[in-house]
């Protein structure tokens, strides 16, 4: 029975990391036997041999622990700021009107309003209140108060879209946005699976209501997370965010005086 690719591949690279240890350890073994044979100065190899092979556990030391941690920290930065841009297209594609659709059927969405219109003064505290204040409001959202069919084509014009954020691999380093895209297709996959969402049992109602106060209790947080990320690296674009800010009743994309 052939293996399969990935364990293939193993194969071939612990193959290749052999041979190169292999391949070094010769080359070492014929340089030195080469200077033994110009210069037949055993005591002088034997010292640099020892004074290479002390020097190894420094030698690691700068390698791992220092040049290594910098170059991870750096990779990471590149990384994050390269998931910042998927998050920021979700945003402009799928997030930010899907807020603005829940949050119109959330109930209780007037004690927390004031506190997610998001203003150009905010800094960090501020924003970690409103994510403290977010913790104790119950996001709920009743189907009922919605066009469900408008939702379920909503969500089908994007599945393409989200189908592709599912597979980024770069996606699963950011635990809580990798939930909201799971609970998002969870409920695009149950309202796909339903012909008519207009005469549902009561039951049923619920167990959606259950899915969509899923999505919506995770997409908030995310949101604003996003926008504290814009505020302190995009000017620009968090201009833009605050003129189309879903939960400011007054917002307008016009610049106005």
């Amino acid at each position: 029975m052939p293996l399969p690719a990935k364990h293939r591949r193993m194969k071939e690279e612990t193959r290749w990391k052999l041979i190169a240890a292999f391949g070094l350890v010769t080359l070492s073994i014929i340089l030195y036997s080469v200077h033994y044979a110009l210069f037949h100065d055993e005591h002088h190899i034997f010292i640099f041999f020892v004074g290479d092979l002390a020097f190894v556990p420094v030698e690691i030391l700068i390698v791992t622990l220092i040049i290594d941690q910098m170059l991870e920290s750096r990779e990471k930065k590149n990384r994050m700021e390269k998931l910042n841009m998927v998050i920021g297209t979700f945003f402009s594609t799928l997030g930010t009107p899907l807020l603005s659709m829940l949050s119109r059927t959330d109930p209780g969405i007037g004690t927390v309003r004031k506190n997610l219109v998001v203003g150009a003064g905010w800094d960090a505290s501020r924003f970690r209140e409103v994510q403290a204040c977010l913790s104790s409001h119950a996001c709920g959202v009743a189907i009922d108060r919605m066009d469900p069919e408008a939702l379920k084509a909503f969500l089908l014009a994007r599945e393409e879209f989200i189908i592709r954020l599912v597979e980024n691999p770069m996606v699963f380093e950011h635990e809580t946005f990798t939930d909201l895209l799971l609970a998002i297709s969870h409920l695009m996959e149950e309202l796909k699976a339903r012909s008519d969402l207009v005469q549902l049992p009561p039951l049923d109602i619920a167990h959606l209501n259950g899915d969509l106060a899923r999505v919506y209790e995770r997409l908030v947080p995310e949101w604003l997370k996003y926008m504290e990320y814009l505020k302190n690296h995009y000017p620009y674009l968090f201009s833009l965010a605050m003129r189309t800010n879903p939960f400011d009743e007054s917002a307008s994309v016009i610049v106005k005086g």
